[in-house]
């Protein structure tokens, strides 16, 4: 496997990827999704769509049926790299769906073109065996009853049923073909093409559709951002836990609100310096004492891994201590998340989708007597598991 001439990212992998042979690119994908040098769920969203953009792309393929295996075995292999990574199964599932509709599509087109021909066919057969006085009535009876076709009704798919839906594990060897995110038909069985021009034209068509969930994933923050300041109020006091690039952008957004912020953990300076400009107090507070200050706080923001079908979220670890103590106080919990995380996985097992860090964190190398002799097992959860009676409100890009 050719190495990457760069510091492992999904910058530095995004950069290698055009010349990379396929194998080779699906290969260095799941090392660096196992390695985690590709973590987050925006990263992973972006490196699945691109892996299995050159899938589509670089694949040999003559029908749907066989594309639609391609992108499967591919998606599961990156699925299997990091199972914890929820939105690895969304973008395989919205890729999936994108192949089914542009298929159903291209057919749909191929047998309209074909309508014309079949209706002179028939004018012309009644033309030669009917007499004149029949022509005109049973000509029209005719072509009515061979060019009348059922129609193709586009079911759109809402949040609240997204949720509710009840679709295969992907840990049980099945991907659902329901999209995660945008309002797609109903499944139309996949169909089958000849004609190397038609088979382009369909490739082109699906990676367009690829492009546009990469960039409904790029967007996805600003357009979360645009709803910041319908849900916080002038002089609202907002506990953030563990900010990532979009709570910052949510927080920033809604700065003209003169709000104060209580912050737990770590935050970039842009945000401080910013909310500063806006006048808008920072309190810093440590995670210990965050649950004491939930009687001066009026909504607790916290960002979710994944959203599952239930309602329920995979966030920092922590958060769902708050949420408990929120809930106790009378306080808004709200979540924050690209569409792209709303998973149909149910998470029968919420624990085997949390993620666990090095026990480094917890102990140092002078306890090793004490944890080697002493048996003490050290865990150091990195995400856990917060139920949907907990949470109050969703906020995503839709």
């Amino acid at each position: 496997m050719a190495p990457i001439k760069h510091a492992p990212s999904l910058d530095a992998f995004l950069n290698a990827l055009p010349p990379l042979s396929l194998e080779t690119a699906i290969e260095q994908a799941c090392s660096l999704l196992k390695r985690r040098q590709i973590r987050g769920p925006e990263a992973c969203a972006l490196v699945t769509a691109h892996v299995l953009a050159q899938v589509v792309a670089k694949s040999k393929w003559s029908d749907v049926d066989q594309l639609l295996d391609r992108v499967y075995q591919t998606g599961r292999r990156l699925v299997d790299a990091q199972p914890q990574e929820l939105v690895l199964g969304n973008i395989l599932r919205r890729i999936q769906r994108l192949i089914r509709d542009e298929a159903a599509t291209d057919r749909t087109d191929e047998r309209d073109e074909q309508q014309p021909s079949a209706a002179n066919s028939i004018s012309d057969l009644h033309d030669a065996h009917i007499p004149a006085a029949m022509k005109s009535s049973t000509t029209l009876t005719a072509l009515a009853r061979n060019t009348r076709q059922p129609s193709l009704i586009a079911t759109p798919q809402s949040m609240f049923n997204l949720l509710s839906a009840v679709e295969p594990s992907l840990m049980s060897g099945e991907v659902s073909s329901l999209g995660s995110g945008a309002s797609t038909p109903t499944p139309v069985r996949a169909a089958h093409f000849s004609g190397s021009s038609r088979v382009a034209a369909l490739r082109d068509e699906i990676l367009d559709g690829i492009e546009e969930i990469k960039d409904e994933i790029g967007q996805a923050d600003d357009q979360i951002a645009g709803f910041s300041e319908s849900q916080i109020r002038p002089g609202d006091s907002v506990l953030v836990y563990e900010p990532s690039c979009t709570a910052e952008r949510f927080l920033i957004k809604a700065a003209r609100r003169k709000y104060t912020l209580f912050l737990v953990g770590k935050a970039s300076a842009t945000l401080e310096k910013k909310l500063g400009v806006a006048k808008c107090p920072v309190i810093h507070i440590s995670r210990d004492a965050a649950s004491t200050c939930m009687s001066r706080v009026h909504r607790v923001v916290l960002e979710a891994h994944a959203i599952a079908a239930n309602g329920s979220v995979i966030t920092h670890v922590g958060g769902a201590r708050l949420a408990r103590a929120a809930k106790a106080a009378g306080r808004t919990v709200l979540v924050i998340g690209g569409v792209y995380r709303l998973s149909p996985e149910p998470l029968i097992c919420p624990e085997s989708f949390v993620e666990w860090g090095e026990p480094s964190q917890m102990v140092k190398f002078a306890d090793g007597s004490l944890v080697g002799d002493g048996g003490l097992e050290i865990e150091s959860p990195l995400t856990e598991y917060v139920p949907a009676s907990l949470i109050d409100l969703y906020v995503t890009n839709l």
